[in-house]
């Protein structure tokens, strides 16, 4: 990315089912549900967002291998988006099991996302 315009981040949780992937969906989206960009389309090569380049940093604390990827690109709408995995995060008790909630045990998945926005 040759010209970056900005970086977000964001925090996403999972509480219950031990879910890397629902976790990391959710910092995505807390990364980028605060923001809008009206003028970067003047900026953007032929004005079109399908140029735009997201460029995305997920610090994950396990089950690195169950994550979905594409269901993390499909939470940013557009842009050329790529996906780097990290060791980071952090892993903490909720203090309970819920069976109904699918959780394996009672752990909290928590995820950390830098997304960045540039062409």
């Amino acid at each position: 990315m040759d010209n970056l315009f900005f970086i977000e981040i964001g925090m996403g949780c999972d509480l219950h089912g031990q879910n890397i992937t629902k976790a990391s969906v959710r910092a995505v989206q807390n990364a980028i549900h605060h923001n809008s960009m009206p003028g970067l389309r003047s900026v953007l090569p032929g004005g079109s967002l399908d140029h735009m380049k997201v460029r995305v940093k997920l610090a994950l604390p396990c089950d690195k291998e169950l994550l979905d990827i594409e269901q993390v690109k499909a939470a940013l709408p557009y842009g050329q988006v790529s996906v780097e995995v990290i060791e980071g995060g952090m892993l903490t008790t909720s203090g309970v099991v819920l069976p109904d909630k699918d959780d394996k045990n009672d752990l909290i998945y928590v995820v950390i996302a830098s997304v960045e926005v540039g062409f």
